[in-house]
């Protein structure tokens, strides 16, 4: 699947969308908040108000992001708006945006692309090491991200 590029000039808020908003969107989200960004996040299979997965949770706290505030958010108690961003974790994530009618029209970009790394791969029950490795990479594209779409920050 080819995914184009997003216009950035027109986003207002980033969203950020993986498989339970317990990894790698929470992380996201959070980071994006604290650096002063417009941003939400969901779950595309999930129940709202769940915390952040305990293990990420403690490596994003060795990363200086506090992820005990977060609770997740699922698919269905989302509200888009028309200047959103949907940052997805993996190009499936993109299909299943395709498919529901509440994202028509919305732009649509994979986070990882502004890592250099297109998959984040899940890290749910992976090894610290990995989940250190994928919030990194997300850590990065969340500040590239700060640069390439001023139109984000929050006033």
């Amino acid at each position: 699947m080819v995914v184009p590029r997003a216009d950035l000039t027109k986003i207002r808020r980033l969203v950020f969308v993986c498989h339970g908003n317990i990894c790698r969107s929470s992380y996201a989200d959070v980071l994006a908040q604290d650096i002063g960004l417009n941003s939400a996040s969901f779950g595309l299979s999930t129940t709202s108000g769940l915390p952040a997965h305990p293990p990420v949770t403690e490596v994003a706290r060795e990363l200086n992001v506090d992820l005990t505030r977060h609770r997740t958010t699922a698919v269905g108690d989302f509200q888009a708006r028309p200047d959103d961003l949907m940052l997805v974790m993996e190009v499936r994530q993109i299909a299943r945006l395709h498919s529901d009618p509440r994202f028509d029209g919305l732009q649509i970009d994979l986070l990882g692309r502004y890592a250099g790394v297109p998959h984040l791969h899940d890290p749910y029950r992976l090894s610290e090491s990995y989940v250190r490795t994928c919030l990194k990479r997300i850590d990065h594209a969340v500040r590239t991200l700060a640069i390439l779409v001023p139109g984000t920050k929050a006033s």
